[in-house]
């Protein structure tokens, strides 16, 4: 079993920035890829970002050359460093990892919030 657990989050104002953390433990090692999903009241589940475990990342286009996704293998962390933030990036945060030969996501932490407000 795979406990993910996201800090981070927060409140921001327009413009600013924010690094959202997401600490993987259990059987990390059957883990291909993680990322962050984002959910806004009202509104569907949104893949943001994706990290697989040979580094290669892939990103929403709403949020391209805003966010970057990294990880620590050391600390089996990932990290989402969100820049330029607009309200519309106000969302619940979800971290999120797939398993090997597993097409979906199966492990979720339990969110955290981030705001982008006056």
């Amino acid at each position: 079993q795979v406990q993910l657990t996201e800090s981070g989050g927060g409140l921001v104002q327009p413009g600013g920035s924010l690094r959202l953390s997401c600490a993987a433990s259990g059987t990390i090692f059957s883990i291909s890829v993680m990322g962050w999903y984002r959910q806004a009241p009202g509104k569907q589940r949104e893949l943001v970002a994706t990290i697989t475990d040979g580094g290669s990342t892939n990103y929403a286009d709403s949020v391209k050359g805003r966010f970057t996704i990294s990880k620590d293998t050391a600390k089996d962390t990932i990290y989402l460093q969100m820049g330029s933030l607009k309200p519309e990036d106000t969302a619940m945060y979800y971290c999120a990892a797939k398993r090997v030969k597993t097409p979906t996501w199966t492990e979720w932490g339990q969110g955290t919030q981030v705001t982008v407000s006056q």
